[in-house]
């Protein structure tokens, strides 16, 4: 397997339908500006789908789910079994995902990249198992290099099907116990930044769990203090799920599709992603502000604005799902008010 693929060239936004879309709005009944981001994202979304009118309306969310070896280390408030029984979950409708995507008529799909609670073949699950989790990184890299290659082409493989299907929009989202560790390593990493900045409390850690945490990541970055490029901070400190996000980041962006960004996890693999793929940060929108600790500080480093702040911490892509609504009032404001000269309205 190769990872060639990943320098292929991000697709350009369109720059005059931008400045055509920001002409429109300075036209429509309002003063200038007075719809705030909802403004901007229209903008944004008409030259990333290169059109006049753009639209949400068909939403692709993939689910990638995987264990994590560093879960040994007693960092999360749940036993790995969990992660599991939620990819079934998720699949027979129970989860708040499959709650949300069905409110927005929005496909989804559920990828077991491997769990050490196998839940086995579920119909609506694809399985794209790698091993029943990553190595425990405090001893060593989570991930093989094969390994790591697997998990990016599992991501850019469900972009493809989301291309396939006429997709406007593609959500990434994630389910494994302790991924917020791993997560809070790898952005320790990439920022260069000591782990107490960015770790929290993850499923429900008190202040005690916090610092344990914090010790453990310590001690995995020390041990990983050789790996200087993203795509080893990668495969040293990531997750099969994590990876497989940063690979569906960037086949997103290869294939003009823009992305919605949920969480602290799947920022982190936006960073990851980024940092390795400049070109790439213009197909992102985000859309909330996780109430984990360390996720305000990867919005500041992507010069991100979330659309929403309410507080979740939930993951699973439930806060991107929640942010649909506003992308799609904000280009149906764009699409369909009245011009001053439509409406017979003054202007000053």
């Amino acid at each position: 397997m190769s990872i060639d693929w990943l320098t292929a060239p991000c697709a350009q936004p369109d720059a005059a339908l931008a400045e055509a879309a920001h002409a429109h709005q300075s036209q429509l009944t309002k003063p200038p500006g007075s719809l705030g981001m909802l403004e901007a994202l229209a903008i944004q979304l008409a030259s990333l789908q290169r059109t006049a009118q753009p639209a949400v309306d068909r939403v692709w969310i993939s689910v990638f789910a995987g264990d994590h070896g560093v879960a040994d280390e007693g960092v999360s408030a749940f036993p790995q079994v969990v992660t599991g029984e939620m990819v079934r979950n998720f699949a027979t409708g129970g989860a708040a995902i499959s709650v949300l995507a069905r409110s927005l008529g929005a496909d989804l799909e559920v990828v077991n990249l491997g769990t050490v609670n196998d839940p086995g073949e579920i119909p609506s699950v694809r399985r794209a198992i790698i091993a029943p989790s990553t190595a425990n990184f405090c001893l060593g890299p989570a991930m093989t290099m094969t390994q790591l290659e697997t998990a990016l082409a599992v991501g850019a493989e469900s972009v493809r099907t989301a291309k396939a299907s006429g997709a406007q929009l593609f959500i990434g989202g994630e389910m494994g116990i302790a991924n917020t560790t791993s997560a809070a390593a790898l952005a320790s990493a990439l920022l260069n930044e000591p782990p107490s900045t960015l770790a929290g409390a993850g499923t429900g850690l008190n202040a005690a769990g916090v610092m344990h945490k914090v010790t453990v990541l310590e001690r995995a970055l020390a041990l990983h203090v050789g790996a200087t490029t993203p795509l080893e901070q990668l495969r040293c400190l990531g997750g099969f799920e994590i990876a497989a996000l940063v690979g569906a980041y960037i086949a997103a962006a290869q294939s003009g599709i823009p992305v919605l960004v949920d969480g602290f996890i799947t920022t982190t693999a936006a960073l990851a992603a980024v940092t390795m793929r400049p070109d790439l940060r213009p197909w992102l929108l985000f859309a909330h502000r996780s109430k984990e600790h360390g996720h305000a500080r990867l919005l500041r480093a992507l010069d991100a604005e979330s659309v929403l702040d309410l507080g979740l911490r939930l993951g699973e892509a439930s806060g991107a799902a929640t942010a649909v609504p506003l992308l799609r009032l904000a280009c149906a404001l764009h699409n369909g008010m009245a011009t001053f000269a439509q409406a017979g309205v003054s202007t000053a």
